[in-house]
């Protein structure tokens, strides 16, 4: 991947947090890494009352132009799937993470706010939606499209 690519892809990924922020989300980590591949953003969006709150798994894809095509169209079933294992292992560890820090009384040295993010991914289900965003030749946004659901758990 050429510099240039990198630092779009990087831009983009930064005008998603910002769209999603704005969109009501909070950003719980930016390109997460496993052995499988790499997540853009994961988020959080709080459900209704009682219903707790759905972990969202993020893919960006920025592109200039459409000569090659629309942004969502380079996430294909090898992405979804390397998405989906990298998904479990980040669950898996925020589970084990809670589960030490409950341990020792490590629980207590905790923000509430971080005990409450644990317990919510615990109890959460999630899905995979991808950010599609498109730029002119000035870099400015020519659109940017939230493409929900492309798998739910």
């Amino acid at each position: 991947m050429s510099i240039e690519n990198r630092s779009l892809g990087r831009y983009g990924e930064d005008l998603a947090q910002k769209y999603l922020t704005a969109c009501g989300y909070e950003i719980l980590a930016q390109n997460y890494h496993s052995r499988f591949g790499e997540i853009d953003l994961i988020g959080r969006k709080i459900a209704a009352v009682g219903r707790g709150s759905q972990i969202v798994f993020f893919e960006v894809k920025t592109r200039k132009g459409s000569r090659f095509g629309l942004p969502e169209e380079a996430v294909d079933r090898l992405k979804i799937i390397k998405i989906l294992k990298t998904a479990h292992e980040f669950l898996e560890k925020r589970k084990q993470s809670g589960a030490a820090a409950r341990q020792g009384g490590a629980a207590e040295r905790r923000s509430g706010a971080e005990r409450q993010s644990g317990a919510a991914l615990r109890q959460s289900f999630f899905q995979i939606d991808v950010i599609s965003i498109q730029l002119n030749m000035y870099n400015m946004v020519e659109d940017l499209r939230h493409i929900k659901n492309i798998y739910v758990s």
